[in-house]
């Protein structure tokens, strides 16, 4: 299976800003339509663009753009149709070339379309899935290949490209099939527990007493969960967020996957909501935790082991992780927790709010995640290349990028200045998530962080007023509906 970092190796990078590069050729027939500024592509008619993905015996696109452009289109139009279009273009060219004595250049046309058609199926394979896009792709291979009758290196390049292609399919569908198995169930909201478990129980302590293993652990899991969103999954969040406008995020509610997915595919969605899910489940699992542990000493000190493990995740450079455990820590049943947190040494705890301090955009955070791109960047290992930024974060960005920006220009160009700019974030974002985790891998940390009982909401209110009881006239109605509930269902 073609592995993603590959394909981007020389794509967005020093170099690759979508300029023309020297030896790339010019496009000649709709390069009327394309408007550049210092050699750079900025707009252009949606005919030209893809006239401008086309190779013609003199020129090949910039690789930069055909990411991009592959990309981004299918906020215009489905690939299976891009890829009508490109094989019709493709027609057209080899009509013009068919009448020339020289068949060198339309063998040479023909492998240029060859390695197009590659570069397409290896970044973005799951635009082949259904079978009208598979059998465009096999007859534009049967046109280009027609000339290839002596050594059949064009027949050759285009059975291995098919090959690949499906065998990269099976493996994202097996992969999908066997993370649907493993999906945890939903947090159940009842029965809810009418009495704290016994002090002996097993908690997050007893499987592993060493914030800097825990914290490494979570990047653990978190590389290999994030592995498997793809770029094109990245793309549903703005490719169908015109429909979703009767509901638009504000600058301060959060912007989640699941607010954004594209409606009627699930698959398409699935590795966005499952690391989704995980946020929110390492979240709760922390205030679980917490919640569950009768004494207070023995409260304070989860409080502060959590704290601990948090910031050996911003020392990796595992924002996600460390965002989840500081929300967790803040939901209201342990926020709540005066007389637990008045004993905890809350001094590294402040300084982890204000990395995530919420005011001017998340500066802070945007800072410390510079600093970490920057030090994966000129990193000699991969202990120093981890790079996992807060999803939702990521997500909200994208998002507001696509939305401030209009789509196309007033003389009726996609504005394609910024779409080079959704393509350089995904890119950026793609390139960390295909760093290899070097830490030793714990399962039996693992099974116990992915298959820990997790308390419901209502759940972590009775015991953390179990713990600490209610304080104010607000509390103790809650707690009074908590209890005419567990009497209903006794």
């Amino acid at each position: 299976m073609p592995q993603t970092s590959v394909v981007f190796s020389g794509i967005l990078g020093p170099g690759g800003s979508g300029q023309v590069q020297p030896g790339m050729g010019e496009r000649g027939s709709g390069a009327g339509d394309l408007i550049f500024q210092d050699g750079r592509l900025v707009s252009g008619s949606l005919e030209a663009l893809m006239e401008h993905l086309v190779p013609t015996v003199d020129y090949y696109p910039d690789r930069t753009f055909i990411f991009t452009f592959l990309l981004t289109s299918r906020v215009f139009m489905p690939p299976h149709d891009l890829l009508a279009r490109v094989g019709q273009i493709c027609l057209e060219q080899r009509q013009q070339l068919e009448p020339g004595p020289e068949k060198a250049k339309l063998k040479s046309f023909s492998a240029k379309i060859v390695q197009l058609l590659k570069e397409w199926t290896e970044a973005f394979p799951y635009d082949f899935q259904d079978e009208k896009a598979l059998g465009e792709l096999k007859a534009i291979a049967y046109r280009v290949t027609q000339c290839d009758e002596e050594n059949g290196t064009v027949k050759k390049a285009i059975t291995q490209m098919i090959q690949s292609l499906l065998l990269s399919l099976a493996a994202r569908s097996q992969l999908q099939e066997l993370r649907e198995k493993l999906r945890p169930p939903a947090v159940d909201k009842g029965p809810v527990l009418k009495a704290k478990p016994p002090a002996a129980q097993k908690d997050i302590l007893g499987v592993c007493c060493d914030p800097l293993v825990l914290a490494q652990q979570l990047t653990h899991i978190e590389l290999e969960r994030v592995s498997s969103i793809h770029p094109e999954d990245l793309m549903q969040i703005i490719s169908h967020t015109d429909s979703l406008d009767n509901h638009r995020p504000g600058p301060s509610e959060p912007v989640t996957c699941l607010t954004l997915q594209c409606r009627g595919d699930v698959a398409k969605t699935y590795s966005l909501e499952a690391y989704d899910s995980w946020f929110n489940c390492l979240s709760m699992l922390v205030a679980t935790e917490v919640c569950r542990v009768v004494k207070k000493k023995h409260r304070t000190r989860m409080l502060e082991f959590f704290i601990d493990v948090a910031r050996e995740c911003f020392n990796i450079g595992n924002f996600n992780s460390m965002m989840a455990i500081i929300s967790g820590m803040n939901l209201s049943p342990v926020a709540r927790l005066k007389k637990t947190w008045s004993k905890v040494k809350t001094a590294k705890f402040d300084v982890l709010e204000h990395h995530m301090d919420p005011s001017s955009n998340f500066c802070n955070y945007r800072t410390a995640l510079q600093g970490a791109t920057q030090r994966s960047q000129t990193a000699n290992s991969s202990r120093e290349k981890i790079v996992i930024p807060v999803f939702n974060l990521f997500v909200k960005d994208i998002y507001f990028l696509h939305k401030i920006h209009t789509n196309h220009l007033p003389n009726g160009h996609i504005n394609f200045k910024k779409f080079w700019e959704i393509s350089r974030q995904i890119h950026e974002f793609m390139t960390w998530t295909q760093v290899e985790c070097p830490f030793e891998k714990d399962k039996k940390i693992q099974s116990y962080l992915l298959t820990a009982p997790i308390y419901s909401e209502e759940a972590l209110f009775i015991a953390s007023f179990e713990s600490e009881g209610p304080e104010n006239h607000m509390e103790k109605d809650s707690w009074k509906a908590l209890r005419t509930t567990l009497l209903h269902r006794a």
